[in-house]
């Protein structure tokens, strides 16, 4: 029957709160014994005869069910383990809150507006593709603010802004709060593996659509990451749980509660509608008004300085507010000379109401909310936009017409994204020895989009339009409605995500055990700096929770100019230390006691881990073997796969892929304009690029955290991440003061969080479209596959389309995601991802259907994708010709105004302008940023889920120093500022986060109690350089605290802390997120309307 269980793992631990306690961790702990002296150090040469393979190969097997899974199955999954304080670091004044906030009380929810009904049935043609199946994973997410965006307006002079009503304005997107994965649940999680998975037979009991009998607790369960219970909790949160342990049984529970609640909002109505009587006005479309004064009138603004607010712009002509109700929106002039009201531009704007979002309702699709906002999803037979969303909601019928639009059609998949804890569990079938049922032709899975005909006995693939059999043991006769009666008994035939047990078909070796390898740099530097020790007690910590399981596996490695690998087999007395000096053609020393079972080395390890900063406390080599020491790890590895995790703090110097120091010549050549400079972002050559391709084919996935005070070439380090499908981590310039915290959090999450092994990915798609491109971190060696070594829940994937024949006008277009991956106990699982949307021939239907938050992100990749190969001038004059592009095609096919004064926003994409300009302002694209920041800006958005894609390029601004005053029921203000320094007072105290920095502001003329309250100082001076949040007995610190751990939980990251002060250059740092204001780099917000406008003009003349 069908489980309840998600293959993901347990309850996800998560960087969600600080430490009940923090102080200054020491760079170079003392060893608790006396390891050092008598560490064995063996320089040995390369063996002449190879060893045999590891013993443990032999014992590993794919388990036939739960009980074959290591450590003991717990009753129930407990709550989320909190966050701890390295050890590392000694005790001090008490910081941030043990437990966060909860979700609001008093949250509004909401069900989003239907999308126009299509008329006619589905699609049932489509164009095969061969291929292979795929795989699951997920755990729950946490629902938080969700932000929408104001009613678009601003009063100009001479090209007067516009928002139509073709879009309804509650589903408009804003400032991100949101994460596609959440943090711990307010209530503990429910749920795991079942004791037998869904069989291919009917079910004994029905999954219908209806109620539940009793409401769904907890989130969607997951099959535990591995082992046992770990031994202490993680940093911050709820109380521990087993970070991999056997997974409980629990009986499918049905959909989830719907939320009730007296502030529950009416459905809103579709797009075209009169609204319900007392409902607020729709926005009306723009009418042409006379009188327009010419653009070429307007009076150009004097240049400003950097950070400086903007200045009034002074126009020639007025303009009058907004007319709402009845009669259109519109933009007037009068004879009167006037500036812009700032206040009437549109911006995002928070809103902390929960939507309730269905995803079909009968054959009509719903549009779904912001990747932003916070909200439930009830899979009705599409899946979850968390996993799979469309920059349209509708599809254009032929290429002219998406090509007249200027908008890419593209698919953001995240195929292991957490849902929310309400939502129903991911279901998991199993149809025994004949695997599951699939296409004849195109080869994609059963899915509720396929339609069964011939009384059953034969079904039509809704992507290639194929008629099958229907298999003997799969048959049902159909009901009055054409449908099979048991079609909503069966998962695979009701919802749009769910999970199916693979077949040996689907294996070419029986699956992967769970390794982990550390490989830590003990270079001079990276010993001075206390990199090293982070590191090591970052490590000692996060293996702790590591259940004892036969299938998970560990080992370590040192380098500096010579690789030191380190024996931890359990009959030694104490590791020994074997030193591999030739880094130019590298080995492994051994086969076998390398890489060992976390049960047998566990003493040793952590004994290790405490001696290895003594150990190399007086090293002088400054070299860094980065990349034969990579290499060597591959080799102990290669048998296996598994993940390897790089702590890198200096330049690769020697060895095989040595860098050298490019800094200097690309601070010169950016400086003087030098069109050759972007160049410096690519790779110095192919040599790691080589090595991460092999590392690729033999399932090693590699995630490198680098902690530096200089420069070490990340464009080129990147590229071994990017290939394998892991992840940097960038600690610039690092302290081991205030990233020490971070750092352990950060590693924790990356070994504990629900993830897969050895994927393969590929996106179908109906006949009429084809997939064009993928986009993300991943190797490909075929063109419809992409191979995964390492898949998680926090990264995507973006599939582009182009269409190779048309669709008919009411016919719906598939697409279907299918992820084959190991899970973390070793099960081989496909998960399948469905959505349909209809297709449409009218322009103004594709502009009312467009997803903000997925153009930003097709838009953020696109930059990321040509910064290595363009100019910077040039990638952000394309990115603005996008933007141009879209609106032009909005005004002149689809606006109903003429008067050539008025600039035209539609209503889904009003803040399309606004994120178009801090994307052109962001770190990536700036001329003043230095080579390494802007290679991990390309690099960490080349897998940035969608719900973080809007603060990372348009961050969240509150004001914290009237946070006691502010009446708000949500640990954040709802009320969030624009970026722009107009809104900063001297004094105050404001906090700025994108999902990744937190930085705070501090005016020169702040009241004193208020920084002693906050900071522990009585004056602006007495600010440290090091900045470490602290909680004090006042109510302001613990509200701020309370804040900070609420983005925490939100954003899925710990932050890293920054304190900003104005007048010197880390104000300057914090004023570079003003990108409202005019700045040396880009105008301001207002200028830059204008300037849309003008180019707008431009195209239609």
């Amino acid at each position: 029957m069908a489980s309840s269980f998600p293959p993901g793992g347990p309850s996800r631990p998560r960087p969600g709160y600080y430490p009940p306690s923090i102080a200054n961790p020491s760079p170079n702990p003392s060893p608790a014994s006396s390891l050092p002296g008598a560490m064995q150090n063996l320089q040995i040469g390369r063996p002449s005869v190879p060893s045999g393979p590891p013993p443990f190969l032999s014992a590993i097997s794919a388990p036939a069910s739960a009980g074959s899974r290591p450590g003991t199955p717990p009753q129930s999954l407990p709550t989320r383990p909190q966050f701890q304080q390295p050890p590392a670091i000694s005790n001090g004044p008490p910081s941030i809150g043990v437990s966060g906030p909860r979700f609001p009380t008093q949250a509004t929810l909401r069900e989003p507006a239907p999308m126009n009904p299509t008329q006619g049935s589905r699609a049932v043609s489509g164009s095969p593709s061969a291929g292979s199946p795929a795989n699951d994973l997920v755990p729950p997410s946490i629902y938080t603010s969700s932000f929408s965006a104001p009613a678009a307006g601003v009063q100009m002079a001479h090209p007067s802004l516009v928002s139509s009503s073709q879009q309804l304005h509650p589903l408009m997107g804003g400032q991100p709060s949101h994460p596609l994965a959440g943090g711990p649940p307010s209530q503990p999680l429910r749920g795991g593996p079942p004791s037998q998975p869904f069989t291919g037979g009917p079910p004994s009991q029905p999954l219908t659509g209806g109620p539940p009998a009793q409401p769904l607790t907890g989130g969607l369960p997951r099959q535990p990451l591995m082992g046992g219970p770990p031994s202490q909790p993680l940093m911050g949160g709820t109380p521990s749980q087993p970070l991999m342990g056997g997974p409980p049984s629990l009986p499918y529970m049905g959909q989830p509660q719907m939320l009730q609640h007296s502030g529950l909002r009416q459905p809103l109505p579709p797009s075209g509608a009169a609204p319900p009587f007392g409902s607020p006005p729709v926005w009306q479309q723009q009418q042409p008004r006379p009188g327009v004064a010419p653009a070429s009138s307007m009076v150009q603004a004097p240049p400003q300085m950097f950070g400086a607010p903007p200045s009034p712009f002074t126009q020639s002509r007025p303009l009058t507010p907004p007319v709402m109700g009845n009669s259109p929106l519109a933009w007037s002039h009068s004879s009167t000379p006037s500036t812009i009201d700032p206040n009437q531009i549109p911006r995002p704007m928070a809103d902390s109401s929960v939507i309730v979002f269905k995803t079909r309702q009968g054959n009509q699709v719903n549009s779904p909310p912001p990747a932003t906002s916070d909200f439930i999803v009830e899979d009705a037979g599409n899946c979850s936009p968390r996993l799979m969303r469309c920059t349209m909601n509708q599809i254009p019928c032929s290429g002219d017409l998406l090509s007249t639009s200027s908008m890419p059609l593209a698919l953001l998949v995240q195929p292991l994204a957490i849902p929310n804890p309400a939502e129903e569990p991911i279901q998991v079938v199993d149809f025994g020895e004949i695997g599951p049922i699939r296409c004849s032709r195109c080869k994609g899975y059963i899915n509720p989009f396929m339609k069964f005909v011939d009384q059953g006995k034969r079904f039509i693939c809704n992507l290639c339009g194929c008629s099958n059999e229907t298999p003997r043991d799969y048959y049902m006769n159909l009901g009055p409605d054409g449908r099979r009666r048991d079609a909503d008994e069966r998962p695979e035939l009701c919802r749009g995500t769910v999970e199916f047990v693979a077949t040996k078909e689907y294996m070419v070796r029986d699956p992967m055990p769970a390794v982990f390898f550390f490989l830590v740099d003990v270079s001079m530097n990276s010993i001075r700096t206390g990199a090293t020790a982070a590191a090591c007690s970052a490590i000692s910590q996060a293996i702790a929770d590591l259940p004892e399981g036969p299938r998970t596996l560990v080992g370590i490695a040192t380098f500096d100019s010579a690789i030191h690998f380190y024996n931890l087999k359990r009959a030694l007395q104490q590791p020994l230390m074997l030193v591999v000096p030739d880094i130019q053609d590298v080995y492994t020393p051994l086969h076998t006691d390398l890489i060992v079972p976390v049960a047998e080395c566990r003493q040793h390890l952590e004994q290790l881990l405490e001696s290895i900063p003594s150990m190399f406390e007086t090293n002088k080599v400054a070299d860094s073997a980065f990349g034969a020491a990579i290499k060597a790890a591959f080799l102990a590895l290669k048998p296996t796969g598994g993940k390897l995790l790089v702590f890198q703090s200096v330049l690769p110097s020697i060895g095989t892929g040595s860098l050298s120091s490019r800094e200097a010549e690309g601070r010169t050549n950016v400086s003087s304009g030098e069109k050759e400079a972007h160049k410096l972002l690519q790779p110095a050559d192919m040599t790691l690029k080589t090595m991460a391709i092999e590392f690729a084919e033999h399932q090693v996935c590699v995630d490198v955290f680098v902690t530096t005070q200089a420069f070490v070439d990340m464009a080129s380090i990147s590229v071994v991440p990017r290939t394998t499908g892991g992840q940097v981590y960038y600690y610039y310039p690092f302290s081991a003061l205030s990233d020490t915290a971070k750092l352990y959090n950060d590693l924790r999450w990356n070994i504990s969080r629900p993830q897969g092994f050895e994927a393969v990915m590929r996106v179908r798609c109906s006949q009429g479209i084809q997939v064009q491109e993928y986009s993300g971190n991943f190797c490909k060696r075929i063109p419809t596959d992409i191979d995964l070594p390492g898949i998680d829940c926090d990264k995507s994937i973006m599939v582009s389309f182009k269409h190779d024949d048309k669709f008919q006008e009411g016919a719906e277009c598939a697409f279907q995601c299918a992820l084959l991956y190991t899970t973390i106990y070793g099960q081989r699982r496909i998960r399948v991802s469905n959505l349909s949307l209809p297709c449409t021939s009218m322009l103004g239907t594709l502009f009312r259907s467009a997803d903000l938050d997925s153009l930003l992100a097709c838009f953020l990749r696109q930059a990321a994708t040509a910064i290595p190969t363009s100019p910077l001038s040039q990638v952000r004059e394309q990115i603005m010709n996008l933007c141009v592009s879209i609106l032009h095609s909005y005004r002149k096919f689809c606006a109903t105004v003429s008067t050539p004064g008025q600039l035209i926003l539609p209503e889904s994409v009003k803040l399309l302008p606004l994120y178009t300009l801090a994307l052109s302002k962001s770190t990536g694209l700036r001329n003043d940023g230095r080579l390494d920041e802007r290679s991990y800006w390309a690099s960490h958005v080349a897998s940035l889920s969608v719900s973080l894609t809007v603060p990372w390029v348009y961050p969240r601004m509150i004001s914290i120093h009237d946070l006691t005053s502010k009446e708000n029921n949500d640990s954040i203000p709802s009320s969030t500022l624009p970026l722009s320094s107009a809104h900063l007072n001297d004094d105050g105290i404001y906090l700025l986060e994108n999902g990744e920095d937190c930085l705070f502001y501090v005016g020169n003329m702040v009241n004193s109690e208020i920084l002693q309250q906050i900071f522990g100082v009585t004056s602006v001076d007495g600010l440290p350089t090091q900045f470490l949040l602290q909680q004090y007995e006042n109510n302001l610190s613990k509200i701020l605290n309370d804040v900070v751990n609420e983005i925490r939980r939100q954003r899925c990251s710990f932050l890293r802390m920054r304190l900003c002060r104005k007048g010197d250059p880390s104000g300057m740092v914090f004023l570079s997120n003003m990108v409202e204001d005019k700045s040396p780099g880009g105008l301001s917000y207002m200028e830059f309307l204008v300037h849309v406008h003008r180019q707008i003009q431009t195209k239609m003349e």
